[in-house]
């Protein structure tokens, strides 16, 4: 992969959702990391400042994968790495955690939100997408 290929954090308990995203992302010419564990994935956010993260909802518990984001965006070295949550809770478990506004995405602490399954092309333009925004200086 070349040095200048962007980066994501790929975090989801299930192995095959994980092998299936490796794909996408490597398609689109991605450098990735996975995780099954939200730990390790902070772990490696730590060791190397990655550009985007793709994280489940329901991992170890119901909200691992919001105390995921929250702990990101609560650190001020991450607060701009765009986080996208793709989750099946809602046809898995009958909730509804589908963001209406902004501010609900901002409550979630996530950048985007995509439901499983989610359609490659959809998932790599909104990944390009968030990529080029944290790219523009903020004031």
């Amino acid at each position: 992969m070349s040095p200048l290929a962007p980066r994501v954090i790929l975090l989801d308990d299930d192995a095959d959702f994980l092998a299936l995203e490796r794909k996408i992302f490597e398609s689109g010419g991605y450098e990735v990391s996975s995780f099954s564990d939200p730990k390790a994935a902070i772990a490696a956010l730590s060791e190397s400042r990655q550009t985007l993260i793709v994280c489940d909802l329901m991992m170890t518990a119901l909200d691992s994968g919001f105390s995921f984001a929250k702990k990101v965006k609560g650190d001020p070295r991450f607060r701009r790495v765009p986080i996208i949550i793709v989750s099946a809770i809602g046809s898995q478990k009958g909730f509804d955690f589908h963001p209406r506004t902004a501010e609900d995405l901002a409550a979630m602490n996530a950048d985007a939100f995509f439901d499983k399954p989610v359609q490659p092309q959809a998932l790599l333009a909104k990944a390009q997408e968030l990529l080029s925004s944290a790219e523009e200086p903020h004031s």
